[in-house]
């Protein structure tokens, strides 16, 4: 081999070269000069114009800022090929549209100083000046002093004509008040840059991103956003919806149905006041997801991300993370809103101090909420408790069993213990049985275990047989939109409160008050309200899918709507009321017109109510919502009669609404008369008194077991219950003593 030979090497891609290997060697061809203005445009172009998705954010910001109520958003090729924005916002201009695009032109920001107490999205004057210099940019405006719209056509930040040969002055056109800005070809003149999209469809996602955030955020605002020659849009929000309606649209009902809210705010040491809503230890997907705006400004912050990351690690399952919205507002003159291009990142003062408070009060609602996280357990002694079985729906409007306690870093004193245990032994264990040990009504039997043993569920009188039928899969809308509904409404203090109670006693038979204690406080509870409630809510939760009660004879519909005629006739002459003729001839043909409604829509009833009716109209069974519970059949005539006017029987969603409404009601405990006083001569009824015990056991160890499981307390509930005592206020009571 001849070693004489000289070989050619390759040099590698990216290998720095040296001044002298690059023909630089002389120092006066390497003097310091002035980039030409173009490429200091395109730089600067390219720092804030990273993406369509930030000309997008921009341009959203802008229409914003302009007072604008409703934004339209229309996309093609990623917004590549366009992006045009249309608000009914204030207008720009004419006048002003010269000197539009080019840079540092702003109206909101006039010193230096004035950043520190800037209250707006824009305030540079570069978006639309970088924008001109990377695509073809086109502005139409109509101010509401204007006659007419203008339109005006932009090239790296001046008017240029909108053909070769025409004037570049903006012209007159016709046009709606507020401003429309169309981005055609964006990057068409930075080739590298536009190469580096690798598909429409993933820009178009980033761009839904940013719409969805600020859908979220602005309230007041419509937004929508399609794609160019789609018939539908892919978001769609009105300007009246609330917060939590905004984000079940863009996110889903999943994190709608779960979500909290938290507020704090420290004013005077920290400046700052924060507010938002965090999904509950129910909800969690794979990655976090975070819609974080400081001063109304979307930005991200990964300190506070870390810090969300490690306040959920201890309420949900490893590898879950949290959906979070989160408003935080600092004073302007502690946020440097002007260290990032794109504003997409800001510093503020105490950045780990806000973060803490922020983290430390949503740790505080989770832990408030998180017994509303569901596990299978076995009750203690089998018929005390009875926990119904966890539904699998998912948007059951239910909470079934809860998990609470104390946290164990948190010292407990002692005015703020409280026997809560159920294996300890009640006082009414120590009072003697003073019924016979069974009595029998029209609503089953009742049983009474000697003085000292601790006392068993009433008897119901029925016996329970299992039975093959598979449970139904409920896809119907409107029920989900009925469970929907009861969830938007839900309380969550009174919801806390009804899901770690502990029963204490019934009060008032006649007005229907029952105690409960709750902590360290103590409650009176209309127990009528809450357990027509907590029956309509199992209505939704087990629609379709309730047991029966067989009626064996059964009894004729028309004979049950007589029987309902007549109750109603009796309060109707109670009440003082004068019946007219057409009084008595609604009367004397209602049970017939019921009846025959009722015949007719017998298989619904069979498939969704388990109301089970014959062609001759006979009534074999009714609903069963709860094992152990019998409702009283004395109110059975009066409910089967208002299945007729009080039934919406047009409309699909009002029908179920109103027909469980009904049920509920027929389900709720009647009102009993007040006990007798004692004197000669009065002596209670034997089925009263037998329904009074009976309904006393029904509550403590059936009903009230039942709403501490699965009652989602909803706002209008707040009128039934009344707080009468709190063990620490007795305390200092008994501290002045």
């Amino acid at each position: 081999m001849d070693n004489s030979m000289e070989t050619d090497e390759i040099e590698p891609r990216g290998t720095k070269r040296t001044a002298s290997d690059a023909g630089l060697a002389s120092s006066q061809t390497r003097r310091i000069r002035a980039l030409d203005p173009d490429v200091v445009n395109k730089i600067a172009a390219g720092e804030i114009i990273v993406a369509p998705m930030h000309a997008l954010k921009e341009l959203i910001e802008n229409a914003v800022d302009a007072g604008s109520t409703s934004i339209e958003i229309l996309v093609k090729d990623g917004g590549l090929k366009l992006l045009q924005i249309t608000d009914n916002g204030y207008g720009i201009d004419v006048d002003d549209l010269p000197i539009l695009c080019e840079r540092f032109t702003t109206s909101k920001l006039k010193e230096f100083e004035d950043l520190t107490s800037i209250g707006t999205y824009g305030f540079r004057g570069e978006a639309l000046a970088s924008i001109s210099h990377i695509a073809h940019l086109t502005v139409t405006t109509k101010t509401a002093n204007s006659s007419c719209a203008w339109r005006a056509h932009y090239s790296d930040g001046k008017l240029v004509p909108a053909k070769p040969g025409q004037s570049a002055k903006p012209k007159p056109t016709a046009g709606r008040g507020g401003t429309q800005i169309t981005v055609e070809d964006l990057f068409y003149n930075v080739p590298t840059r536009r190469r580096a999209f690798r598909s429409a469809s993933e820009e178009y996602a980033k761009i839904l991103d940013v719409v969805g955030r600020y859908a979220v955020h602005c309230s007041g605002v419509a937004f929508s956003c399609k794609k160019h020659g789609d018939s539908g849009v892919s978001i769609s929000t009105a300007s009246s919806s609330s917060t939590i309606d905004r984000v079940r649209q863009i996110h889903g009902s999943a994190v709608a149905n779960e979500l909290i809210d938290f507020n704090i705010e420290d004013t005077k040491r920290l400046g700052f006041k924060a507010s938002g809503m965090v999904t509950n230890a129910n909800y969690h997907v794979k990655r976090t997801v975070i819609l974080l705006f400081i001063n109304h400004r979307s930005v991200e912050s990964l300190a506070l991300k870390k810090a969300l990351e490690q306040t959920y690690s201890t309420f949900l399952p490893k590898g879950g993370h949290p959906f979070a919205y989160i408003d935080l507002e600092i004073e302007p003159n502690r946020v440097d809103v002007n260290v990032h291009p794109t504003k997409r990142e800001v510093n503020f003062l105490n950045e780990d101090e806000i973060i803490e408070a922020i983290c430390s009060e949503i740790r505080s609602q989770l832990a408030q909420v998180d017994s509303s996280r569901t596990f299978m357990t076995q009750t203690l002694l089998p018929g005390i408790a009875r926990v119904p079985e966890l539904q699998q729906q998912t948007d059951t409007p239910h909470t079934p069993i809860r998990k609470t306690g104390p946290s164990p870093s948190q010292k407990t004193y002692e005015n703020s213990l409280v026997r809560t245990d159920s294996r300890m032994r009640k006082i009414t264990s120590m009072l003697p049985s003073v019924t016979p040990s069974h009595h029998h009504s029209g609503a089953g039997a009742v049983s009474t275990d000697l003085a000292g043993a601790r006392p068993e569920v009433a008897d119901d009188g029925l016996h329970y047989e299992t039975t093959d039928r598979e449970a139904l899969r409920i896809g119907l809308s409107s029920v989900k939109r009925l469970r929907a509904a009861v969830r938007s409404e839900m309380h969550n203090g009174l919801t806390e409160l009804f899901s770690t109670h502990s029963y204490v006693g019934l009060v008032d038979e006649r007005r229907r008050i029952a105690a409960l204690q709750a902590g360290v406080k103590l409650y009176l509870v209309d127990y009528g309200m809450t357990l027509a409630e907590f029956f309509y809510q199992i209505g939704l939760t087990d629609f379709g899918n309730f047991g029966v009660i067989k009626l064996d004879p059964p009894p004729t519909l028309t004979e049950l709507m007589k029987l309902g005629v007549d109750i109603e006739r009796e309060e109707h002459q109670s009440s003082g009321s004068i019946s007219t003729e057409e009084d008595e001839e609604i009367f004397t043909k209602a049970p017939d017109i019921v009846t025959k409604t009722l015949i007719e829509r017998r298989d619904m009833l069979d498939e969704y109510f388990s109301i089970k009716i014959t062609e001759q109209g006979e009534l074999l069974t009714i609903p069963l919502l709860l094992k152990g519970y019998v409702p009283s059949l004395a109110k059975l005539p009066r409910f089967l009669l208002r299945l007729g006017p009080y039934v919406n029987w047009g409309s699909e969603e009002e029908c179920f609404r109103t027909f469980l409404r009904e049920l509920a009601a027929f389900y709720t405990p009647e009102q009993l008369p007040t006990p007798p006083s004692g004197e000669a001569g009065s002596v209670e009824d034997e089925s009263v008194s037998s329904r009074r015990v009976q309904l006393a056991q029904m509550l403590e160890h059936v009903l009230f077991p039942g709403v501490r499981a699965r009652l989602v307390a909803t706002e209008a509930l707040l009128n039934a219950v009344v707080e009468v005592a709190d063990l620490k206020g007795l305390y200092r009571v008994f501290e002045r003593c």
